[in-house]
């Protein structure tokens, strides 16, 4: 008997490293704020709406990105996403102010709202359901790899090689079309791919055979299933967006590091955020391989998740650096973890043709709520100069987030479209 192709981890790959790219493009000005504070003379505020100008536009792109993936596929879909935020990460390089700044941030944000509802999609049509949770989980994990490098690369390009913030924007966007060849070469859908032998076409098709007519919006907003996952994402990714861009702050602020130190503890947080990504979706893939029903399975590793993050409010009371880094590294790897899960969510209760916007749309409400915490996060700067009650805020949302998603969908039932 022939041994079963591996193709779908090859694509899976492609998958991680497109949104390595993605996380590495949205970041670097996070880490760059001092040095574009300084240069542009922005404040706290003008910060924050540069935050949320890309969390305005990222909204917007997640609906409209998600519907177009859905119906063009994902290789040309994904395409057109990686190629439009590529050259909007190099346009950063051009901006003279405030205006510029933000108007890069919005085309940025626009762009990489494709990847997500992309790489869901893709790992939708790749592998079966008892797979799924683990791809979601890898691929994800990619957020966290594009964590740990940008703080090095970006250091190498304006410190080591005295380049300026200029290239920094300029080298990192570039990469986008380095993946961009790779994809085109490498990927066809599963009916068309030579590379995908028997045994493995029929592992992935395992799951009951699905229509694929089009559904429309007006249906998919009347079905809980998608209020379950949206309202999810609408909770926690506001509080991914504060580590992502405001973390670098954080540590400058409260122990004194700059573009030469945030190094060592910003890549401590994102590897264990990779590990948590991997390992939340292993752990609800055990469950469920060891015979847990899949609401059992998600619910259960989504509730180790959230009890995670509970320490972090403690976080900005620690006077030592390595505590400090410990505390968020174990949320950050706690949201990573439940962030497997709750994509994986979308997928086990809609139909493949849906996952797209389902995604997409959960997506627009999260970013709704990073745009809230931007400005959040902007005023209490601003006005109380501390951390104190953002973190204080953020401990508990997870859990509430958790017994609301079970309110709405007390049964991972599809829904019936």
């Amino acid at each position: 008997m022939a041994q079963m192709t591996r193709h779908r981890w090859v694509v899976c790959a492609l998958l991680f490293a497109a949104t390595t790219i993605n996380y590495v493009d949205r970041q670097v000005i996070g880490l760059l704020k001092p040095t574009l504070t300084a240069e542009f003379g922005l404040s706290e505020l003008d910060y924050a709406n540069a935050v949320f100008a890309f969390q305005a536009a990222y909204a917007i792109g997640l609906v409209s990105m998600g519907r177009l993936i859905d119906k063009v596929g994902v290789k040309w879909g994904y395409a057109l996403a990686v190629a439009f935020w590529s050259a909007a990460g190099m346009a950063h390089a051009a901006a003279t102010g405030l205006a510029g700044l933000l108007a890069a941030r919005f085309a940025l944000g626009i762009g990489e709202a494709g990847n997500f509802p992309a790489a869901v999609r893709t790992t939708a049509e790749w592998f079966p359901k008892k797979e799924r949770a683990l791809a979601v989980g890898i691929f994800n994990s990619g957020s966290n790899v594009g964590a740990i490098i940008t703080p090095l690369m970006v250091a190498y390009i304006v410190v080591t090689l005295g380049l300026g913030w200029q290239a920094a924007f300029m080298i990192t966007g570039a990469l986008g079309f380095v993946w961009l060849a790779a994809w085109l070469w490498i990927y066809r859908p599963l009916a068309e791919q030579p590379r995908v032998g028997e045994a493995e076409r029929a592992h992935i098709l395992s799951d009951p055979i699905e229509a694929d007519t089009p559904i429309k919006w007006s249906t998919l907003v009347r079905h809980r299933q998608t209020w379950a996952f949206a309202i999810g994402k609408f909770m926690t990714d506001p509080i991914w967006w504060f580590f992502l861009f405001w973390l670098p702050d954080f540590f400058g602020k409260n122990y004194g590091l700059d573009l030469k130190t945030f190094g060592p503890p910003l890549i401590a947080i994102y590897l264990l955020a990779d590990v948590g990504s991997i390992g939340g979706g292993w752990l609800s893939s055990r469950l469920i391989a060891r015979g847990w029903t899949v609401n059992a399975g998600r619910k259960t590793a989504m509730l180790v998740c959230a009890a995670c993050v509970l320490p972090v409010s403690l976080a900005v009371y620690a006077e030592n650096l390595m505590v400090a880094v410990a505390i968020i590294g174990l949320a950050a790897a706690a949201h990573q973890g439940w962030s497997a899960n709750l994509f994986t969510l979308a997928s086990d209760v809609m139909p493949r043709r849906a996952v797209g916007s389902v995604v997409g749309f959960g997506g627009m409400l999260g970013a709704i709520g990073g745009m809230l915490m931007a400005q959040y996060v902007g005023a209490m700067l601003e006005g109380a100069g501390s951390y104190t009650p953002i973190f204080l805020t953020i401990g508990s949302v997870y859990l509430i987030a958790l017994l609301v998603i079970h309110l709405i969908l007390p049964r991972l039932q599809p829904a019936d479209l």
